[in-house]
């Protein structure tokens, strides 16, 4: 599927969102190969980027991968530095993340009438 139709169907980045997060641990944590996990993990940032880029511009898409980059470190903090169990840390954010981003992102906007 191409990136003009995502963009075309609405395809929710969200569902990027989540994928990158939760199974780029998943895979990391299932096969102990971390750059595998953070291959799927920056594969679906880079495709929810472009569709961020194309449906709300430059400064939501800088925002929203801002956001995708500090979960995936929280997720690292709450595990390690506060002492969750990784995968709660990884759920937590995950919901956040991808919740943040279908209400930005994703949400359909109404068309205000012209004044």
């Amino acid at each position: 599927m191409s990136t003009a139709t995502l963009v075309r169907t609405r395809f929710p980045s969200a569902v990027l969102v989540a994928v990158g997060l939760a199974a780029g641990f998943g895979i990391a944590q299932g096969t102990g190969i971390r750059a595998l996990g953070g291959a799927v993990f920056a594969a679906a940032g880079v495709a929810a980027g472009v569709l961020w880029l194309r449906r709300r511009g430059a400064r939501t898409a800088v925002a929203l991968a801002a956001l995708y980059v500090g979960a995936f470190v929280l997720a690292h903090v709450l595990a390690i530095g506060v002492g969750l169990p990784a995968w709660l840390a990884v759920s937590l954010v995950t919901l956040t993340a991808a919740g943040v981003t279908f209400g930005v992102a994703d949400a359909s906007r109404e068309q205000e009438p012209a004044a």
